[in-house]
C-alpha cells in the first residue's frame, strides 16, 4: 500500500495537500514532518539502534528511533507508532510534547522537512526491546560519551540535532 504524507507549512500546520511519500519533491514553503525519539533509561543511558544494512541511506549507522509522519497522523501519534514499531517500547503514557523542532530546506532536491524531537524517560532494559528487523539489526543502551564516540567515527545519525535538542531542553 502506498504511504501518503500530509504537506505542512513552515509553521508546522497542515496545508491540506496530501501526496505519496515515495518520489515526493517539495517546493518552497512545503515540508514533510518527521519525528525523532530520544529514549533514556532510568540510569541515564540512551537507547540507540543500528540501521538495517539494506537501507539506501546510512546503512549500518547508529541512530535514535524516528521516522515520517503519515497522512492524518499527528506528530505525537507518529512518535508513539515509530518507537513501538522500531523498538517494541510503549511511550504512549509519556509526555507527548516535542522538546525541540528544526527545519531543513533543500529546494534543489525538493527535500524540505520539519523534525519534532521528543525525549522519553522510561524504566526499561535491553530485554524489553524488540527490534523491527526491516528497520534495525542491533540496539544498545549508550552513554552520551559513547554516542559522541560513534559520531566521531562517522556512524551516528542526527548527532548534532539530538545534542541541540537536549541542550534546548535543559534551558
Amino acid at each position: 500500500m502506498e504511504e501518503l504524507i500530509d504537506i505542512y507549512d513552515r509553521d508546522g500546520n497542515r496545508t491540506g495537500l496530501t501526496i505519496p511519500r515515495v518520489g515526493a519533491f517539495l517546493s518552497e514553503g512545503q515540508y514533510m514532518l518527521y519525528v525523532l525519539a530520544i529514549t533514556e533509561d532510568a540510569e541515564g543511558r540512551f537507547l540507540i539502534t543500528r540501521r538495517a544494512m539494506d537501507k539506501h541511506w546510512a546503512a549500518g549507522w547508529w541512530e535514535v528511533s524516528g521516522g515520517g509522519v503519515r497522512a492524518g497522523e499527528t506528530s505525537a501519534e507518529a512518535v508513539v507508532r515509530e518507537v513501538g514499531e522500531e523498538t517494541g517500547l510503549d511511550v504512549s503514557g509519556q509526555r507527548l510534547s516535542p522538546i525541540w523542532r528544526y527545519e531543513n530546506v533543500d529546494l534543489k532536491r525538493g527535500d524540505n522537512y520539519i523534525v519534532d524531537i521528543y525525549h522519553f524517560h522510561l524504566d526499561f532494559s535491553t530485554d524489553d526491546v524488540v527490534l523491527q528487523e526491516s528497520e534495525a539489526i542491533d540496539s544498545r543502551l549508550a552513554t552520551w560519551d559513547e554516542i559522541s564516540s560513534l559520531n566521531d567515527e562517522g556512524v551516528f545519525l542526527h548527532y548534532s540535532r539530538v545534542e541541540q535538542a537536549l541542550s534546548a531542553e535543559r534551558q
